[in-house]
């Protein structure tokens, strides 16, 4: 198959070399079912989750024992949320996250509504960011947890993390945040955050496997467990382990640590440059904050286009998203977007171009030239 130049990293990464050669055993030679207590088949099973955890562990900078393994970001996020929900059954709850939130939290969020939470959606500003003030203005006495990404799926605005984890270790309350995008691409920490999802597949590991990070030594409650049978995963997540694709994300976070510096550099240079020519067409503009924001990420609003139009053509030679959530009888504008204010024809004819290990400064200038021709085509009376 003919495929376009793939500028789609925040949807999914292709899995490094070493990481499939890494996880090619563990579906034959070693096959053992890591909860196999008695035999070498086990026991070499467990030992390659355990450095796989360690692995894990040091691309966020936790204590292994801290890994719980899930079968990716939204499974963490329901454990997370729901699971805090429930620890703190019969009581008065309130929680505190964004209308910029992915799917999976905003979703899994209107689910414990139903069950009597209250929930505090924050606004955001033109550029994606939330007011700190405003964050700690929503803070009640029965609030239990602030619930905010690390950086945004669509935009690739950074939040202040450090400050909110700090506001929530003064008042006390849990702090859990979707750090999918940012995990592998950007630096990350653990210090007075409680809860952190986190997922393979967007940092060239396999489909299927995440982790939540679950602080310990504190007095706050952990999460209950949403999947029982077994107790396996310190009892917080029961399940046959997924060896194979445990094995395979401890290798992906392996490399991420090692080149996540130099990789960040290299396609911020090639994000400018994609950004800035793109910007020199009239009527463009930059979704979200200029100032803090990943390295590898442009979201561009094409004005005097039609978004679906836009979105078709462009694929036929870049693979790219809009950001919003499409049916099949017309696309909606992106939650997100509509969140900063844009119009929803804006929205809609709005491109996330995110960049990757595999893109190279020629494709960049390929991607330059098609999407131009498109625009201005689209453009013409």
């Amino acid at each position: 198959m003919n495929y376009p130049i793939y500028l789609d990293y925040n949807a999914t990464t292709p899995s490094a070399s070493e990481v499939i050669e890494a996880m090619l055993p563990y579906f034959g030679t070693h096959f053992g079912n890591a909860a196999s207590k008695s035999h070498p088949y086990g026991w070499l099973a467990e030992n390659a989750v355990e450095t796989a955890r360690e692995q894990v562990a040091n691309l966020i900078g936790a204590r292994p024992k801290e890994i719980i393994f899930t079968s990716g970001a939204t499974e963490s996020v329901n454990l997370g949320i729901k699971g805090t929900f429930e620890s703190y059954q019969g009581e008065k709850q309130h929680y505190i996250t964004a209308l910029t939130e992915h799917k999976a939290v905003l979703d899994t969020f209107a689910e414990i509504e139903k069950r009597g939470a209250e929930v505090t959606y924050l606004p955001v500003d033109s550029s994606g960011n939330i007011s700190l003030e405003e964050l700690e203005n929503s803070i009640l006495p029965h609030t239990k947890m602030i619930c905010l990404m690390w950086a945004n799926n669509e935009t690739g605005v950074i939040h202040p993390v450090k400050k909110i984890a700090d506001l929530a270790t003064s008042r006390n309350i849990i702090f859990f945040t979707d750090a999918v995008q940012a995990a592998g691409k950007i630096p990350v920490f653990t210090k007075g955050i409680h809860l952190m999802a986190i997922s393979a597949h967007k940092l060239y590991g396999p489909k299927g496997v995440g982790a939540l990070y679950v602080r310990h030594n504190h007095d706050l409650p952990k999460p209950l467990a949403q999947i029982h049978g077994g107790g396996h995963e310190k009892g917080m997540r029961s399940g046959t382990l997924n060896v194979p694709g445990i094995v395979g994300f401890g290798k992906a976070a392996e490399l991420r640590l090692a080149e996540i510096k130099a990789e960040a550099q290299r396609l911020e240079t090639l994000r400018k440059k994609l950004e800035n020519r793109l910007l020199e067409l009239s009527n463009t503009f930059l979704n979200g904050s200029q100032q803090s924001r990943l390295p590898h990420v442009t979201n561009i609003a094409f004005g005097g286009v039609e978004g679906e139009e836009l979105l078709k053509m462009v694929n036929q030679k870049v693979a790219v998203s809009s950001g919003s959530a499409c049916t099949s009888i017309s696309p909606k504008p992106s939650h997100v977007l509509a969140a900063m204010g844009l119009s929803s024809d804006l929205g809609r004819a709005s491109i996330r171009f995110s960049l990757g290990k595999n893109t190279t400064e020629s494709e960049i200038e390929m991607v330059l030239n098609w999407v131009k021709k498109v625009v201005l085509e689209l453009r013409k009376p």
